[in-house]
């Protein structure tokens, strides 16, 4: 395989130059849950499939396990194989909503064990600035065989309630700071944020323009500051069902912090039990 397979973002130059790298459109709408689809099908990234978050990159929701669990690693990896990936597709996944969604499928892929995927610096809206042309067609796959690996890279309810207010651990909150203060909430039923937390607005790790992400250096500094002396291991990203934090994890990754875990679950799981502390403000 030539070309970047390692890189944690690629550029639309690269990616065009690479036809052969599988690529996802990961566009979404939280509150338009068919924008996406219809989207990609008015024009996507030439050979791009297209990936849903509630149906591809999520599970089956019970009520008390989030908005977005995630999903049954057998079916995903089914899904993955019919989308013609193996251990040795170079994946890259894109949207139009600053990466918070492709980084889901970047997190995804790397909780079970492929690093030969990236997600596309600047999404849809780079592709465009970069004069490059989309299609409506989808092209046909030869199906492979994706075997999941899961990593350690999450951790669940009971390890945050174990170890809440302990030293060893640093809760990230990547929603928007009105929402971490518990403010005109309008995704979860209960407004606030896990006690102690700390508030990482991923809108933060992108430029001015909303649309790349800042340089290596400034993100450094940026997370270094959170971290106050911390190891990035004792790091716990949470936002409000597990997919915004995948961009702060990502984040921290492409600044050389790595090691931080994911709370699936996240606020939305967490204020699901009313006996579990909510902390506002």
């Amino acid at each position: 395989m030539s070309g970047p397979a390692s890189n944690l973002l690629v550029t639309a130059d690269e990616l065009a130059a690479h036809p052969e790298w599988r690529v996802f459109d990961c566009r979404h709408d939280l509150k338009n849950t068919e924008y996406g689809r219809q989207a990609y099908a008015r024009g996507h990234i030439p050979g791009a499939l297209f990936l849903h978050l509630d149906e591809d990159l999520s599970g089956a929701t019970n009520g008390s396990n989030g908005r977005h669990p995630l999903p049954d690693i057998a079916a995903f990896a089914r899904r993955m194989s019919g989308c013609g990936v193996d251990a040795e597709t170079q994946v890259v996944a894109y949207d139009n909503e600053g990466g918070i969604f492709a980084s889901r499928l970047w997190w995804l892929l790397r909780w079970l064990g492929h690093e030969r995927v990236a997600v596309l610096d600047g999404g849809l809206a780079g592709w465009k600035r970069s004069k490059r042309v989309l299609e409506e067609s989808v092209v046909p796959v030869v199906p492979r065989q994706f075997k999941p690996q899961p990593q350690e890279l999450a951790v669940d309810v009971g390890r945050v309630l174990a170890e809440l207010g302990s030293p060893r651990m640093l809760i990230l909150d990547a929603r928007s700071a009105e929402r971490f203060r518990g403010e005109n909430e309008t995704l979860d039923p209960v407004g606030g944020h896990i006690p102690g937390a700390v508030n990482r607005f991923y809108f933060e790790n992108l430029d001015d323009d909303g649309c790349f992400f800042k340089p290596r250096d400034e993100l450094r500094r940026e997370f270094t500051a959170l971290l106050a002396g911390r190891p990035a291991s004792e790091v716990l990203q949470q936002c409000g069902s597990g997919v915004t934090a995948c961009h702060n994890l990502l984040a921290m990754e492409l600044a050389g912090l790595s090691g931080s875990k994911l709370y699936p679950g996240s606020w939305s799981e967490w204020c699901a039990d009313p006996a579990r502390p909510v902390a506002r403000g």
